[in-house]
């Protein structure tokens, strides 16, 4: 596990780059005669007063070289199949870059709508002739939406617009919980058990769910000022997250196979317990390497390096994590009805179908969601699935702690039962059966 987490790390600090907004560099006039206009970026606005502001290092040679930008608003226009002239007449608005800032106000969007950003100047389509060696055109390129007051100050695009209050939200839930928990999990940790690992599994993933949404809150307060963030800091949001998924992932699928290969060579009254073996840990650790690969595949497969969430499943390894989610949902869905169709203990069946609840959500609420999003807009179509993974999967921690933590069953399950807990779950349906 620690090998792959530093592989994951390294991964993610070597693929630094912000996704438009405050975007740096330089308009080449070879990239742009390459692609039939240099794409620079792209953004989604909303409402009215939306601004577009370049900044030239060198406004002299823009001039001379005819500089300008374009500006489409059909991001599904089939610009490929164009001629380069035809490519460029398609621009809804072009911009001439002939001042040392200048600005460029959108028109009224009636709903979000997103634009992408093309550079390009006398020497695009001019297939024939050399391009002399001029230097290339330092930029900067800010882009805005309307704020509360209409005024164009807000660096989050239509689609992001929403995700800094939610992670505030998160960030105080997590306070308050943790404020009311910490001190007997503390002694639940201290005490020990059958279960002690399990339950420092859970707490190690959902610490590493705090971590993420705190690098993501201060990623995007910064980014709310300057529009360019901290991109380190977003690329550890993604990190602790991947690494809590890979290590939720290594304990439910090591305790669902560990638990059925161990029956019948256990005693049915011994506690349950973490049950590891060599076939379990092969079949976890294959698991999680299989997930991490596609998270670092996704995380990186879209052109220009754009740094997105991993919920955004743009691309084919996004499909094949949802494959994946799936698949490892049905397994143990089988390992579980194999467990609770031969268990005797009435006890033991109702945490194993509890556990089972809490690994359904924590596996299918991606997929879900997934397909749950294609009734919203298409700017609130990740928001959609980010949140709803991220609180889902925050129940289902929820629903395992519950289970291990609870006195009417986990007296069975564990010799924790002493400890006073305040996630419990009433006594009074199982003390007649007992």
């Amino acid at each position: 596990m620690s090998r792959l987490s530093a592989a994951l790390v390294a991964a993610l600090l070597l693929s630094l780059e912000a996704s438009g907004k405050t975007v740096s560099g330089l308009f080449r006039s070879e990239a742009a005669r390459q692609q039939n206009g240099q794409f620079i970026t792209k953004f989604m606005y909303q409402g009215r007063n939306g601004l577009l502001a370049c900044r030239l290092d060198n406004p002299a040679l823009a001039v001379e070289k005819e500089a300008r930008l374009l500006l489409y608003r059909d991001m599904d226009l089939d610009l490929d199949n164009l001629s380069c002239s035809q490519r460029l007449g398609k621009a809804q608005i072009a911009v001439p870059l002939s001042q040392e800032e200048r600005n460029q106000t959108i028109p009224l969007q009636p709903s979000p709508a997103a634009w992408q950003v093309l550079y390009a100047d006398r020497y695009t389509c001019e297939e024939s002739s050399v391009t002399p060696s001029y230097a290339d055109l330092g930029f900067t390129l800010l882009l805005f939406n309307p704020d509360s007051a209409g005024n164009p100050l807000d660096h989050f695009s239509a689609e992001e617009a929403g995700l800094h209050s939610f992670y505030f939200l998160l960030l105080l839930a997590y306070f308050v919980a943790c404020c009311i928990y910490v001190q007997p999990l503390h002694q639940a940790l201290r005490k020990g058990g059958p279960m002690h690992t399990v339950l420092k599994v859970l707490t190690t993933a959902l610490a590493l769910q705090g971590c993420s949404a705190l690098c993501n809150y201060i990623h995007l307060a910064r980014y709310s000022r300057d529009g360019t963030g901290i991109p380190v800091i977003g690329s550890l949001a993604e990190f602790w997250d991947m690494v809590s998924q890979v290590s939720m992932l290594y304990m439910l699928l090591s305790l669902c196979v560990g638990w059925t290969l161990s029956r019948g060579r256990k005693p049915q009254s011994r506690p349950l317990q973490w049950e590891r073996s060599p076939a379990s840990t092969a079949v976890a650790v294959g698991g999680v390497v299989t997930q991490g690969g596609l998270l670092l595949w996704e995380q990186y497969s879209e052109s220009g390096g754009e740094h997105h969430s991993y919920h955004a499943q743009q691309s084919l390894a996004g499909v094949l994590l949802l494959v994946l989610r799936v698949g490892l949902s049905l397994l143990l869905a089988s390992v579980l009805y194999q467990i609770t169709s031969t268990e005797r203990s009435t006890l033991k069946r109702d945490f194993y179908l509890c556990f089972a609840k809490g690994c359904f959500l924590w596996f299918l609420c991606h997929p879900v969601l997934f397909l749950a999003s294609a009734i919203f807009n298409d700017h609130q179509r990740e928001k959609v699935v980010t949140i709803g993974v991220i609180l889902c999967q925050s129940i289902s921690m929820v629903i395992l702690y519950q289970l291990f933590l609870s006195r009417s069953l986990y007296w069975e399950v564990s010799s924790l039962s002493s400890v006073s807990l305040p996630l419990t779950m009433s006594r009074t349906n199982h003390r007649g059966r007992l």
